[in-house]
Formats: structure tokens, C-alpha cells, sequence
């Protein structure tokens, strides 16, 4: 707890996200993008459950491979954990159908994943976060930052944003298991 505490005390605030607090809620869908379906995607989501969003541009598509392969290797629970790659399609020259056709790849590699288009860099105006890169941001189950590095994040990264979410999934696990009292034992 105290990890994940000095390490949000030290990181810097991108201009539209504040630590600690729920980002400017921002919907995806048809001229703006998407999930890869073609329906529409919401910050709304990032309510319910912890949640990390790859906020990614496509030339940086593999800056950040070991993060998401050690989360996968985690097996957080479904229910609790939920991940976002969510790509810049207005980072690149490659035309959309080429970077579409690599998302289907990587969906493969990570299943769970969800992964969503934004053609017109929505992310990066409403949130001022870094263009061009490979944005990573945790959120706990009430949609509050609760982690965030632009850029290739090290091994030392990888272990605090792993730890961060297991924190806040535990939080999320002692709250459902923390019942009131019933009526007659008042």
C-alpha cells in the first residue's frame, strides 16, 4: 500500500487527468471510432471494475508488450479487472485498414483485452495526454486514476502498476465481503 502510495505521490499529472481522480468522460463511436466491432466505447466502462487503458500509437505498438504480458500472466479475475488498448489511429501514416488488421493479431495474442479505435485522437485532447507514445493509466472500480507513466514502462513500472491493481482489487474483494448488519442484530 505504501509502495503504490509513494509512487502516486511522485508521479506527474497530465493536464486533463489528476491523480486520484475520475478523467472527463469521453464516448467513442462512429467517425470518432470504436471497439473493433464497430460499436460504440465509453469511459463509463472504466466504472465497475479496476481497469487499465494502453492508450497506444500504432508505431509504438510494441513498446509496451511486457506490461501487457505480465499482466495477462497474472489472471486477474474477469470480473474484478478489465483492460483497454486503445489505439491512436490519427498517431500514424499507416493507412486504418493496415492497423486494423494488426489489432486482430494482437486480439489474439490478448483475448481479454478489448481493444477500441480513435480516429481523431479524442484521448488526447480531452485528457492532454502524451501523442505519439505509449500511454499506460490504471483506474480503480470508481474510475479514479490510480496509476500512470507515458512511455516504455521498466521492470520496476511493470511490478508497481501490477501491484497497484491487486491492491485495488482487494479493496474491491474486502468491500463485497464486509456485510451490514441485519435489522435484528441492530
Amino acid at each position: 500500500m505504501m509502495v503504490s502510495a509513494i509512487f502516486l505521490a511522485t508521479q506527474p499529472a497530465w493536464g486533463g487527468v489528476e491523480m486520484g481522480k475520475t478523467p472527463k468522460e469521453v464516448n467513442l463511436s462512429g467517425d470518432l471510432g470504436g471497439r473493433l466491432d464497430g460499436s460504440a466505447w465509453s469511459t463509463k466502462e472504466l466504472s465497475g471494475k479496476v481497469s487499465v487503458i494502453f492508450y497506444v500509437d500504432p508505431d509504438e505498438k510494441d513498446l509496451n508488450n511486457e506490461a501487457s504480458d505480465a499482466l495477462q500472466k497474472e489472471k486477474f479475475p474477469l470480473d474484478k479487472f478489465q483492460s483497454y488498448a486503445i489505439i491512436n489511429m490519427d498517431a500514424s501514416w499507416l493507412p486504418n485498414f493496415a492497423i486494423s488488421s494488426a489489432l486482430k493479431d494482437k486480439q489474439e495474442r490478448y483475448p481479454t483485452a478489448i481493444y477500441v479505435r480513435d480516429y481523431d485522437k479524442v484521448l488526447v485532447k480531452a485528457w492532454d495526454i502524451a501523442d505519439d507514445n505509449s500511454d499506460v493509466m490504471a483506474f480503480d472500480k470508481q474510475g479514479r486514476m490510480v496509476f500512470m507513466k507515458y512511455g516504455k514502462l521498466s521492470g520496476s513500472d511493470i511490478k508497481t502498476l501490477i501491484e497497484v491493481i491487486r491492491v485495488q482489487i482487494d479493496k474491491q474483494d474486502r468491500k463485497s465481503r464486509v456485510q451490514p448488519p441485519a435489522m435484528n442484530d441492530r
